[in-house]
């Protein structure tokens, strides 16, 4: 009688995690698991940008193929997002045009409200908002946490938490030392 109990206790362990999982995580897609030449590239998706100091207001497609594309997701209440900023600082300003540096919330908040957020705390690259969540969903995790994407949109690096500088600058030149093997 023990082993079934022992048995029914595992299986019902396995069945809260595994549903744990997909809550967090989502399902598998069915397409994917089906397609073995799957490359993990992501399509595109469009993101409003705000007017802030280093952002325009606009949209930039999320991955932007054809060039490294760098995301963080913040969120304006996160005190670990405010400790990152100096790090995106610093690491945005050492590429330039080459990578599509941006930071991203998933926040319903007034655009003035997230602009003066992004110029208290230092924000000098381009900033926008997915309320709808679509990317936050493609790119699951807690704040912070930054992805880098080759320019053909697959996932080179990602990480969560506070991270270095040189961390951010390492999972970008990771993208970009993808991106030279691909169109050598």
């Amino acid at each position: 009688m023990r082993r079934r109990e022992l048995l029914a206790g595992l299986g019902s362990a396995g069945v809260v995690v595994g549903g744990g999982a997909a809550a967090v995580y989502g399902l598998p897609s069915v397409d994917r698991l089906l397609d073995e030449n799957e490359d993990d590239s992501r399509e595109p998706i469009e993101i409003e940008t705000i007017d802030a100091p280093g952002s325009d207001a606009g949209t930039i497609s999320v991955p932007d193929l054809g060039r490294v594309t760098f995301v963080d997701f913040f969120g304006t209440w996160c005190g670990p997002c405010i400790e990152q900023m100096p790090a995106l600082g610093e690491a945005a300003s050492q590429f330039g045009d080459e990578v599509l540096f941006c930071s991203v919330t998933n926040e319903s908040i007034p655009e003035a409200e997230l602009a003066d957020w992004w110029d208290e705390h230092g924000g000098s690259w381009t900033v926008g908002v997915d309320p709808s969540a679509e990317l936050t969903s493609e790119y699951p995790g807690g704040v912070p946490r930054a992805v880098a994407l080759d320019d053909g949109g697959v996932v080179q690096w990602s990480g969560t938490g506070i991270k270095s500088a040189d961390e951010l600058v390492d999972g970008i030149e990771r993208a970009i030392a993808e991106s030279d093997v691909e169109s050598a």
